[in-house]
């Protein structure tokens, strides 16, 4: 019977010390598992911070491109503005672009591409007055194109005054670099940089009343585009929310 009884209990001692290597086994296995998942929180906690850290150094960049174009910008329209005021020159700069506009009808007669005598005299005062503006020392390595566009009124099919107004745009730089024209600063300098564009009649200009006036919507305008600009459009939707 002792013997018996003795037996019993070594079995029951077996049997709890079963009992407790399974239990030690099974809290190490989820000390194991609760270390892994703080790991795993801890990392996925960096890489979020990295990446809103790369986006938040993205739109920062973003928004001082856009800073110091538009500081550039204002100093150039300024200036054109200023030196343009005393003018007797039919034209317009837009406080807001920079942009250009002479009078409708100056440069060219309807359904024309020549430019007109008056078109001729305008351009040799302001092209040289213009281009050492845009050239000088202070904005020539911010200046990525020189833009003289061409605008027709609305008579005739699209296409017909598409070539018409690139004719036109054409004309003006042709013009420019006519041996009768005057030799003026940094007219080398101003080739690699001008393009004539034709818009056709898709920008009309309109009068009071709502309606298209054909004599100025027959219209060159000079405008200007910045190296920001160019990098500016390379850079739309950067630090802007993916949707995911």
């Amino acid at each position: 019977m002792a013997r018996g009884f003795r037996n019993e209990r070594h079995v029951a001692r077996a049997h709890e010390g079963e009992k407790e290597s399974f239990w030690v086994s099974y809290t190490d296995l989820m000390s194991a598992l609760l270390v892994i998942f703080a790991l795993v929180i801890m990392i996925t906690l960096a890489q979020s911070q990295s990446a809103y850290e790369a986006k938040a150094a993205a739109i920062n960049e973003k928004n001082q491109i856009i800073e110091e174009a538009a500081g550039v910008k204002s100093e150039i329209i300024e200036a054109l503005v200023k030196s343009f005021q005393d003018s007797d020159l039919a034209m317009e700069v837009d406080p807001q672009t920079g942009s250009i506009r002479f009078s409708g009808g100056v440069f060219f007669e309807s359904n024309s591409s020549e430019v007109s005598a008056t078109g001729r005299k305008y351009l040799k005062q302001f092209i040289p007055q213009y281009i050492e503006i845009l050239l000088s020392d202070r904005f020539k390595g911010e200046i990525a194109q020189i833009i003289v566009e061409g605008h027709t009124d609305t008579k005739g099919g699209y296409l017909y005054n598409l070539k018409l107004s690139q004719d036109r745009a054409l004309s003006v730089v042709q013009e420019i670099y006519q041996p009768t024209f005057p030799n003026f600063k940094y007219k080398e300098e101003l080739k690699p940089v001008i393009t004539a564009n034709g818009r056709s009649f898709s920008i009309p200009i309109l009068k009071a009343n709502g309606k298209i006036d054909a004599d100025k919507s027959r219209r060159v305008e000079f405008k200007f585009r910045l190296k920001d600009d160019q990098l500016l459009d390379q850079l739309q939707g950067l630090g802007e929310p993916d949707g995911n």
